[in-house]
Parts: structure tokens; sequence; C-alpha cells
């Protein structure tokens, strides 16, 4: 019987060993990967943090042999300047007009073929949506010279049509959406077709708003890519009434000879940021519920 006792009582130390080994190694885990990531966090956030500090120095200061991690002296007029020099409000009218406009005609060119894809039957559907997808294996970059032949003899050029037109198209969007729809039972859309609903109404009433999130992400998506274009628009269009914001910071701050002045050009470029990182920080979930069910039916 003392044996026996020993012997359970060994059992129960060993057991709380493991357990005290197991809890060691789950906080060293931890630990480690909180680590990784607040490095990898520094990385990320650092060239913003330069951004910001360099927009407040002076020139002088930012010339500097060994560079200093905070501002001598914190210059905010250089935000005034930036907004003037570059003509920001104008900059940010026209980047607006395009992207606005574009969202909302590429949203309905998205549902309408996604709907077509994914629920309407036709021949050659298959065989047509296989060669879009195949487009996606195609650098955009090769069709910059057949796009700017093409609206240069529609006469385009220098207007906000040759801005929009050309990419309302996008098949990782149609792509995305006729995922989602492909997931809404097909039972609700046979249903709604013996009580007399007809496509159009069924897909306003039912699926636009099963797949809002997805809907929000493509927006969200489409705007930020309008906001961020820059080699397009500046093959195009870069007169200063057509101007968009990204190639309006390219030459705005360059001097008669030739030199930059950089803080003030920081400070633009922080101006700029700051939209697109505010959609980003409060509109991030519905990106992450947009892709994530969108799934990967059919």
């Amino acid at each position: 019987m003392a044996k026996k006792k020993d012997s359970i009582v060994m059992h129960e130390q060993d057991l709380q060993q493991v357990s005290a080994q197991q809890r060691v190694m789950r906080v060293l885990v931890k630990s480690f990967t909180y680590l990784f990531l607040g490095v990898m966090a520094l990385i990320v956030l650092f060239p913003f943090y330069w951004m910001i500090i360099s927009s407040l120095k002076s020139l002088d200061e930012y010339r500097f042999n060994v560079p200093t991690l905070w501002p001598q002296k914190i210059i905010w007029a250089n935000y005034a300047k930036a907004f003037d020099t570059a003509d920001l409000g104008q900059l940010f009218m026209n980047t607006a007009y395009v992207g606005i406009v574009s969202t909302l005609l590429s949203l309905v060119i998205t549902v309408l073929s996604a709907f077509a894809f994914a629920r309407l039957e036709f021949k050659g559907k298959d065989m047509m949506f296989g060669a879009l997808l195949a487009t996606m294996m195609i650098p955009g970059e090769l069709f910059t010279i057949t796009n700017y032949a093409t609206v240069n003899d529609f006469g385009w050029m220098k207007s906000f049509t040759v801005l929009i037109v050309p990419f309302l198209v996008s098949v990782f969007y149609i792509y995305l959406l006729r995922q989602n729809f492909l997931q809404i039972p097909n039972e609700l859309y046979l249903a709604a077709k013996v009580d007399g609903c007809g496509d159009l109404k069924y897909l306003w009433k039912v699926m636009v708003p099963l797949a809002m999130p997805t809907l929000i992400s493509i927006t969200i998506l489409k705007m930020m890519g309008a906001w961020n274009s820059y080699v397009w628009p500046r093959l195009v269009a870069n007169d200063d009434a057509h101007r968009l914001i990204t190639n309006g910071l390219r030459n705005a701050f360059t001097t008669t000879t030739g030199d930059v002045d950089y803080p003030v050009q920081m400070a633009a470029v922080a101006i700029v940021s700051a939209p697109l990182f505010l959609v980003f920080l409060f509109l991030r979930k519905y990106i992450m519920q947009g892709v994530s069910r969108s799934g990967i039916k059919g």
C-alpha cells in the first residue's frame, strides 16, 4: 500500500512538473510572438514617423549630416505652405470626383456582371468567365500601350473621361462578388421566380443586402485605387485642370534652381496620406469581412 501511495505521489509530481514546463513554454512562445510583432510594427511604422517629423523640420535641419530623431523646432507652417504651394484643394477635388464617379459606375458593372455569372444561365457562361479570370494573369502594364492608343483615337486625352472609363471593369471585383453571390441559397432565387419577382428586383432586394460587406470592401478598395493612381494619370491627363493628387505632389515643391523643399513636401504627403489612413483605421473590418465572406465556392 505504501509503495502504491509513493507511486501515486511521484506520478502527481511528474504531472505538475510537465504542467509547469508547458506553462513556461507557452509564456516563452507568447513573449517571442509579441516581441516579433512589436519589432515588425516598428519597422512598418518608422517611415510614417519619419514622414511626420520631417514635415515639422526646417530645410536646414532636414539637411543635417546627422539626422535628428525629433525636430529642434516644430514648424507647423509647413502644412499651410504645402496646401497653398501644391494647390491641394483643387487636387483633392479632382481626385475625389474621379474616385467617386469611377467607383459608382464600377459598382454597377460589377454587381450586374457578378449576378449574371452567379445566377443566370446562358450559353458559354463558364467559358466566358474562365477567359475573364485568365486576364488576371496578364500584368496591367501590358495594356498601357493599347489603352493609350485607344483613348487617343477617341479624343479623350486630358479629360476626366480618360481617367474613369478605362478602369471601370475589374475582373477581381467581379470574381469576389460572384463567389459571395454563390453562397446565397439558390432556393431563394427559385422561390422569388415562382412569386413573379424579376431578376433585377431579386438582385436589389435580396442579393445586394446579403452581399453588403463585400460591396463595402469593393467600394473602399476602388476608392483607394483611384486615390493612389499615378502612372496612368501622369501619362494621359497631367495638365493643371485634370491633374490628380499623386501627380500634383511630384514637382510642386521644386524651385527654379532645382532644389526641393523636402519638409514642405513631406507635409503635403502627410496631408494626402491622412484620408487613406483614416479609411483603413475605421473601415478595416469591412474589408476583412468582405474578403472572408467571398469564400471559395464555385
